[in-house]
Parts: C-alpha cells; sequence; structure tokens
C-alpha cells in the first residue's frame, strides 16, 4: 500500500492539473508532418504513428526505437509493454495473458532500466523489472528505446533503456483538446472457468489546455481498465528425481508432479496522470507532473496437484530418448505416505501500487541552459499466495482419518498439447464423505521500493566551433530503499497426516455450503472433475481465522524479510558532435559518465546455540523470544567508470551510418542483495544459507552498434540494418562455497557449544558473480513505409515490421534429474520479427499485427519453486479497425490474440511438457470522441 510519504504526491496529484490523453487522441484526425525537404505530407490514421516514429529515430543522436503518441491513441494497446512489443529486438513475456515483461535483445528485465519523463522508475515485480502492464497506454505520449547509451543517460541499462514521457500540453497545437473513450472487452474462454468474469471495459478521458496567453499548460488524463482474467492450464514440474525405474541399465529422469488448474478473476487498474506547466518567458519553463496507477488482481485457481511422482511405483511407461518419463501409472508404495492427489482451491491475488512525480525547471538564457529535476517514485506489492489441499480419505466421519491409499494415477504427456489423465478413484474427488481440507498455507509476499532522486543538468551550446556543437555537464544523486517482508499462516498437513508438529490439525470435513462439484471443458474435457471449495469459509466453521504472521518455526519468515540499501552518486559529461568529415556531415555525441554506488542491506543472521544467549532478544508473532540471530548490515562501496561514443555519418540527406560504442552497466536485482541468512551446524562446522549477498558487484559489458539507416524522400518511411555486440563480464548465479572463510568476511562465527572454541567454516549457499560471461550478438532489419504514391484508394496501404537475430556463446546447464539440458542465455530468443500491415483511407483505419519469437530459456514459479524452463515459440496476431466521423466521433473494434495461441513451456525437450496455457481472446468494441 502507498505509505504516508507519498502525501507530496497526493496533493500533488489533486492540485496540479494532471496528464495526459488528450495527445492520445484517436487520431482518424488527419496530421501534417514535414519532412527533411521541407515537403509537406497530409497523412492520416496509424501512418501518423510510422511517419512521427520514423523521424525520431532519424532526428536521435543514439541509436533508438520509437513509438509515437499517435500510434498510442489509435485502438490504444492495453499497456505500454504491448506496444513495446512491436520494436526490433523487443520480444514479450506473458504473464496472465497480459504484457508484463519485456526483453531486449536476448536479455530479460534484470538488464533493461526504464524511465519515465527522464526519471528512473521503481518496479512492482519484486526486482527491478518493471512490469509494463502496470503503465495504461493511454496515458503515455511516447516511448523510445535506446540500444546504445550515451553519458548522459542515467546507467543501467546492459540490454537497453526504456524511456516514457507524458504530455507536455505546452507543446500543443490546440488551445483546448478532449477526448473521451469508451469501449467494452470480453473474453471468449471466460465460461470454461467457473466463476470467472465474462466481460469487462476500458474507459479514459483526458483534457489539454492552454491559458494566460499560451504561459500555463494543464494536462489531466484518467484511464480505468476491468478485464477478465481467464486461464486454464495443465503445468508439469520440473525433472528433479532420477533413477534406473524399469532396471534396463539407464537412469531415468522423473518429474516432481503435475497440475491441472481453471484460473480466473477479474484485474482492475487504474491510471491518473497530471502535468502543468509554466512558460512565462521564452527563456524559463518550470513543469511539475505525477503519475499514479493502482492494478489489483483478483485470481483464483482451482483444480488438481500430483504431487512427488517419485514416491509411488511407475508402470506403464513412456520414456523419452534422453531417458524422461513421459507417461506412466503411479500406484502409492504402501509403506510411504508422500504421494498425493490433491484438489487446489488456491488464490493469487496482487495489489500493486505506483506513484512517480516530479518538478522540473530549465532556464536558458544564450548558450547556456540549466536544469534542475527532484523527484520519487514509489512501488508496492502485495502477493496473497493462500493454498489451499483437499484430498480423498477412507471415511471422513472415522474418529481417525487415514488418507486414502487405494489408489492410482496414469498420464501421458503430448507435447505441446494437452496430455491425457485419468484417475482410478476419479469419484472419490467429488464425494463429500471421502474430500477433507488437508492444508491451508497463506503466504503473503509484500515488497516497497522507493526511490529519491535530484539531478541537474548544464548545456553549452558552441556556434563557432567546427567540432562540437555543444558540451553537456551533469549530476544526479539518488536515494533507494527496497524492503521485504515474509509471513505465514499454515494449518494441517501436506499429505493429509497428523504429524508430530500439527497433532490437533486435523483435515477438515467439507459441506453442501462450503464445496460443489466442477468440470472441465473443451481441450481439458478429459481431465477428472473436482470439489471447489471455499476454504476460508470451512475455517471459519471451526473458529479458525487464518493470520499470517512471522514465527520462529518458520525461520524463513525472518530471514527472508529486510530492507536493501543503495545510495548512487553520479556524474557526466558529454561532448555534442557536429562537423564534418571527408565532405560530408558527422553528428553525434562522446562522454564518460562516473557512479559511485554505496549498496547495503540489514537482515538477520541465524546463529546455533541459542542457549549461548548470543544474539539479542527478540520476539516473533507468537511472542516467543529469541537470542539465536542477529541483526546485521552488510554492503560494499565502489566506483564504475563508463565512457561511451555516438557517431551519425551522414552519407546523403537520406543515408546515415550510424556507430556506438560504451561501456555499460545493469545492477544486481533487489531481491538478491538481501543480508538474512539461516544456519545450521553439523560435524562441527557453521553453514550458512540464503542464496542472496549484499556483495554482489553489477553486470557490466562492453558493447558495439553498428548501423545503415536510409529515409524515402517521397513518401515517409525508412529501411535499416543495425549489427550489434555485447561482451557481458559476468552473471549472477546461486552457488554453494565449501570451507567459506565466514569470519574474513564480516560474518560473524558463533561458538560450539560442545568445544568451547569457534565452529570451523562449513558451506555457504549465496549468490555470486560467476565467470560464465560472453557474447551476444546478432542483426536487427527493419522496413517501415505508407505506399502514398499508389494509386486511389490502394494509397491507403503501408506496412511496418523488423526482423532481428540473436545469438551468445553464453550457455548454461540445466541440471534436470538423470540428464541435464543445455539451456541458452535467459530470455534469448534468437529469431524475432514483428510486423503491422495497415490501411487508412478517408475514415476507415485497419491493421494487422503479428508477433513472432523462437524459443527461449526463462524462469517461472510452480507449485511455489522457481524453474527453468524452455518457453516455446509463439505468435500472436492482433487486429484492429475503426471509422472516423467528421464530427469527432469514432467506432472502433480490437481482437487481441486472434487465434487463440496457447503459452507454452518444456523441459529442454518440447516432450517434456511444462505449461499449457490457454488465455482466450479478448475482443473489444467501443466508441470515442474527440473535441
Amino acid at each position: 500500500m502507498i505509505k504516508k510519504q507519498f502525501n507530496p504526491f497526493l496533493a500533488m496529484l489533486s492540485s496540479l492539473t494532471l496528464l495526459a490523453g488528450s495527445q492520445m487522441v484517436y487520431a482518424q484526425q488527419d496530421a501534417v508532418v514535414a519532412d527533411e525537404l521541407l515537403e509537406e505530407v497530409v497523412v492520416k490514421g496509424f501512418r501518423v504513428s510510422v511517419a512521427s516514429s520514423v523521424e525520431e529515430k532519424r532526428d536521435a543522436d543514439t541509436i533508438v526505437e520509437a513509438i509515437s503518441a499517435d500510434e498510442l491513441g489509435i485502438l490504444p494497446d492495453t499497456s505500454i509493454g504491448d506496444a513495446l512489443a512491436r520494436l526490433p529486438g523487443v520480444t514479450l513475456l506473458r504473464a496472465g495473458g497480459q504484457a508484463g515483461k519485456i526483453n531486449i535483445r536476448g536479455l530479460t528485465g534484470d538488464f533493461v532500466q526504464t524511465t519515465l519523463n527522464g526519471r528512473e522508475q521503481t518496479a512492482t515485480s519484486g526486482s527491478r523489472q518493471v512490469e509494463f502492464d502496470q503503465y495504461p497506454s493511454d496515458l503515455i505520449s511516447g516511448a523510445k528505446v535506446y540500444k546504445s547509451p550515451k553519458a548522459s543517460l542515467i546507467e543501467g541499462g546492459v540490454a537497453g533503456t526504456v524511456e516514457m514521457q507524458t504530455a507536455s500540453p505546452l507543446d500543443n497545437a490546440e488551445a483546448h483538446k478532449f477526448n473521451v473513450n469508451l469501449r467494452g472487452s470480453y473474453n471468449d474462454r471466460a465460461d470454461e472457468a467457473v466463476g470467472a468474469d465474462d466481460y469487462g471495459y476500458r474507459f479514459s478521458a483526458a483534457y489539454q489546455g492552454k491559458f494566460a496567453d499560451d504561459t500555463i499548460g494543464v494536462a489531466l488524463g484518467y484511464s480505468r481498465m476491468t478485464a477478465p482474467y481467464v486461464n486454464t492450464q495443465f503445468a508439469g514440474f520440473a525433472y528433479t528425481n532420477s533413477w534406473d525405474v524399469n532396471n534396463d541399465g539407464q537412469d531415468n529422469s522423473v518429474s516432481e508432479g503435475f497440475e491441472m488448474q481453471q484460473r480466473g478473476g477479474e484485474e482492475i487498474r487504474d491510471g491518473y496522470a497530471a502535468t502543468i506547466q509554466w512558460e512565462p518567458s521564452e527563456n524559463f519553463t518550470l513543469k511539475g507532473d505525477v503519475f499514479y496507477t493502482t492494478f489489483d488482481s483478483e485470481a483464483f485457481a482451482r483444480g488438481f496437484r500430483v504431487k512427488t511422482l517419485a514416491n509411488g511405483e511407475l508402470t506403464n511407461l513412456a520414456i523419452q530418448p534422453n531417458g524422461a518419463i513421459t507417461g506412466a501409472t503411479i500406484t502409492p508404495w504402501s509403506d510411504n505416505d508422500y504421494f498425493a492427489v490433491q484438489t487446489t482451491n488456491d488464490d493469487e491475488s496482487r495489489y500493486r501500487e505506483s506513484i512517480s512525480g516530479g518538478i522540473n525547471a530549465e532556464w536558458r538564457d544564450g548558450p547556456w541552459t540549466v536544469a534542475l529535476d527532484i523527484s520519487r517514485s514509489e512501488a508496492d506489492q502485495t502477493f496473497t499466495n493462500s493454498v489451499t489441499w483437499s484430498m480423498p480419505f477412507e471415511d471422513m466421519s472415522a474418529a481417525t482419518l487415514m488418507p486414502e491409499r487405494d489408489l492410482s494415477v496414469s498420464y501421458l504427456l503430448h507435447g505441446q498439447n494437452v496430455p491425457d489423465i485419468s484417475y482410478s478413484n476419479a469419484s472419490d474427488y467429488t464425494n463429500l464423505n471421502k474430500m477433507g481440507l488437508a492444508k491451508v498455507g497463506v503466504y503473503p509476499y509484500e515488497n516497497t521500493d522507493v526511490l529519491d532522486a535530484f539531478k541537474a543538468d548544464i548545456q553549452y551550446d558552441i556556434s563557432d566551433s567546427s567540432l562540437f556543437s555543444s558540451f553537456e555537464f551533469g549530476v544526479r544523486y539518488s536515494e533507494r530503499t527496497y524492503s521485504a517482508d515474509r509471513s505465514v499462516f499454515e494449518y494441517g498437513h501436506d499429505f493429509g497426516l497428523n504429524s508430530s508438529a500439527t497433532p490437533d490439525q486435523p483435515a477438515l470435513a467439507l459441506t453442501d455450503n462450503t464445496a460443489s462439484v466442477v468440470n472441465f471443458a473443451s481441450e481439458f474435457a478429459n481431465f477428472p472433475s473436482f470439489l471447489m471449495v471455499d476454504a476460508m469459509a470451512v475455517l471459519a466453521e471451526h473458529g479458525i481465522t487464518p493470520t499470517p504472521i512471522k514465527n520462529w518455526n518458520n525461520n524463513w519468515t525472518l530471514i527472508q524479510s529486510g530492507e536493501v540499501y543503495e545510495d548512487v552518486l553520479a556524474g557526466y559529461i558529454q561532448a555534442n558532435i557536429n562537423t564534418e568529415l571527408m565532405g560530408k556531415t558527422l553528428t553525434g555525441n562522446v562522454g564518460v559518465r562516473i557512479v559511485e554506488t554505496d549498496q547495503s542491506s540489514s537482515g538477520l543472521q541465524q546463529l546455533q546455540g541459542a542457549e549461548l544467549g548470543s544474539g539479542p532478544d527478540i520476539v516473533d508473532g507468537n511472542g516467543v523470544v529469541s537470542n539465536d540471530y542477529l541483526p546485521v548490515v552488510r554492503g560494499k562501496k565502489f566506483t564504475d567508470y563508463l565512457p561511451s561514443i555516438n557517431l551519425n555519418y551522414h552519407l546523403t540527406e537520406n543515408d546515415y551510418l550510424r556507430f556506438g560504442a560504451a561501456k555499460v552497466m545493469g545492477r544486481v536485482p533487489l531481491q538478491k542483495l538481501k543480508s538474512g541468512g539461516g544456519s545450521w551446524a553439523s560435524d562441527g562446522k557453521f553453514n550458512m544459507w540464503g542464496n542472496t549477498s549484499p556483495f554482489l558487484d553489477p553486470f557490466y559489458a562492453t558493447q558495439y552498434d553498428l548501423s545503415y539507416e536510409h529515409y524515402f524522400d517521397d513518401t515517409s518511411g525508412n529501411v535499416f540494418a543495425a549489427l550489434f555486440y555485447k561482451d557481458i563480464e559476468s552473471f549472477i548465479e546461486d552457488s554453494t562455497i565449501y570451507n567459506y572463510p565466514f569470519a574474513d568476511n564480516g560474518i560473524l562465527v558463533p561458538t560450539d557449544p560442545t568445544t568451547g572454541e569457534a565452529f570451523a567454516n562449513g558451506e555457504y549457499q549465496t549468490a555470486v558473480n560467476n565467470d560464465k560471461g560472453g557474447y551476444i550478438r546478432g542483426i536487427e532489419l527493419g522496413y517501415n513505409q505508407a505506399f502514398d504514391f499508389l494509386p486511389g484508394a490502394l494509397s491507403g496501404l503501408g506496412f511496418t515490421g523488423s526482423y532481428s537475430y540473436t545469438e551468445s556463446e553464453v550457455e548454461n546447464i540445466i541440471s534436470s534429474g538423470a540428464v541435464g539440458w543445455d539451456a541458452t542465455l535467459p530470455g534469448l530468443a534468437p529469431n524475432v520479427f514483428t510486423g503491422t500491415l495497415f490501411y487508412d483511407y478517408e475514415g476507415f483505419s485497419t491493421r494487422l499485427s503479428v508477433n513472432y519469437r523462437d524459443a527461449f530459456v526463462n524462469e517461472e514459479v510452480m507449485a511455489e519453486n522457481p524453474q527453468n524452463v524452455y518457453y516455446a515459440e509463439e505468435t500472436i496476431l492482433n487486429y484492429q479497425a475503426s471509422y472516423s466521423f467528421d464530427s469527432g466521433l469514432s467506432v472502433n473494434f480490437q481482437i487481441s490474440n486472434l487465434t487463440d495461441e496457447p503459452s507454452l513451456t518444456y523441459f529442454g525437450e518440447s516432450a517434456q511438457t511444462g505449461n499449457v496455457n490457454y488465455y482466450g481472446r479478448q475482443i473489444f468494441a467501443g466508441v470515442n470522441y474527440s473535441f
């Protein structure tokens, strides 16, 4: 939740008059684009955005890709993430069907820097990765992706820097502009998930106005989205077990299990943006702006979980050539209680809140320009991960409950298709006399990320130099605090057993008031039926209130909580080039950015032997005191020098050859910098776990870019080809270090009570900078053109598209049971293609867009555990159409994911199924009015 320190910005929200969206006017309106030859070309519809984006790329002093306000304003995307996915070298990672995170040039969001109005953004993800579905496209006037950095750009983008902008109302051509948009939405798979919403809507309103002889500008914007969340899913778990199952001399890999679930709910996003701009003279501008969004995702997940296949007898085997088992009949061993078939009724709701704002003042006096900026960005996330497991018992009315053991499960995977699943006792899972609520767990994740920053930039223009056009200097200081808070509530036992830890927590009976039968549908119709259980109502019937707390029995709740602090002081100098070389114009910049970082983290280090009283008394949520934990603050300081050069050689008026070279850095994911650690003692040795470290170094890379661009002189458009090469020094990985010198690294080693001396050094499960760096290289091709030269109605045609190929020598060996698999660099999809065929003629506008990407490796979380998987190749089609009337009214129609493309994953080989997710088509229809 947004905390009290947000109040100044909430006050700004109510007093500043706001940002935004009338620049997002659905433009079936005319626009005038002037090219370099001062030839005026009148264009309409989507081609407005193509022309604007081409001109921004042409005028840029680095290698960039751009999206114009017009492109976002005409049938706007659900979020800015959808729009960014159309740019060369950018791939999209769908989360819940939404455009949440992006990869750039084969690198994940951990390597992407994101700014809004030039200000670094905090993230709601619990990491540094910005979730772009948090940003309504209605409130964003434009975006750029910087692929080659410059010294004046905030550091942190090894893959690239995404720069989003909101409206500057004094730049608007009209004195007053108002825009209203309303459209309804429908998901065509909503009826497959019981309780899921079918319909939603989007509404946005925006105003821009100029007052006091155009010296004061005001922009206001509001956007609301309610959307059905629908997902029918099969999810396979990682192949972590191995043995010779059929005694043929070859070890086999066996999956942990799998889930089949119906997921549904509703997503509600509200966005507010405001800008007030004052320009009393041509020498001074004062601008204040604020951007605020909330995203509330109410989501359930219901179905089956088949768990720990290795604890059963496997027969009727389907075995792949690599030894992986992709089909079997599993029967529990008589002496093993840890194979289970459970029904799940989980709550995976998230609430995200983000606010970003600041005040910017700019003075211009002769050759001098001075700009000062003060800002704050804060992001909060609460993820309520509630899991409930019901399972069959022999007789729920018995005095002593015994889990049903007379059962078997048969499954057969079909690669990237829905598998076959059957149970020997399928009727038990809808029988109230058999089914009991065995386990309820509530595991909240709460994160807060706050960034305060100040920067000053000075530019001095030179009129009499044959080499430089200007010099820029600047300084930026920022303070960032990231906090993570964990807690837990648990009732019962995973496998329905009354263990010694929970003897008074037996399975709870279900009734007609708390459970009802649900069936799978469509491609998943062969799956067995199950009971939809209201677990909170069951607990309430027994007087149980689920209240998550921190407690020593689950000491990870305290160890994984903590704060990360990051203070950064950066300065830069940059010379902007404007000269001639061999009779042709050469522009660009050269500079260096110097960055001093002070990073640290506070947390708890677990000691050993509480009877020694070596730590202070700390009370948990149950009131239990422990002195086996030591509060620590650990960290490091370091300084980086980041030189860069960008050159643009004007071969002709329409042909450019660009070159860029730079040393770049990307900061460590925030959650990996935590200093807390658990411990254990064995054989006289002290050992620690945590897989985080405040001593990690950033990602570093040296990169080179070369681009050729040709701009058409008879129509708006261009064609380009770009080569890039990045040499990354190292990556971060979890590692176990044996005989680790704890004391030498500032970690207290407690006393062994049996010897009276310090424990010997044992193993340290931590995160490290590895030595597995290497190159990433590739090529990008692009073509954009409106075919104005065609006769008559054919002149409305146009195309914009790009292709990129990326490769890397970086490989990871993923351990997967008996056999590992070679994995590419996470986030790297070798082949990516985006294309849009559009048609704008008179009042009619339509376009068909395609986004294709190859398979790539990334991490996903299944059953609370991260696992590395391949995301299968994917082709997404989107269709949009509209008609505009002279009155300013337009009607529009849109289909997202036209072919209902599923999201698919697998483990190394496509036969080893990971996830099969169907999100359905989203259909929109509505009206827009602009005046």
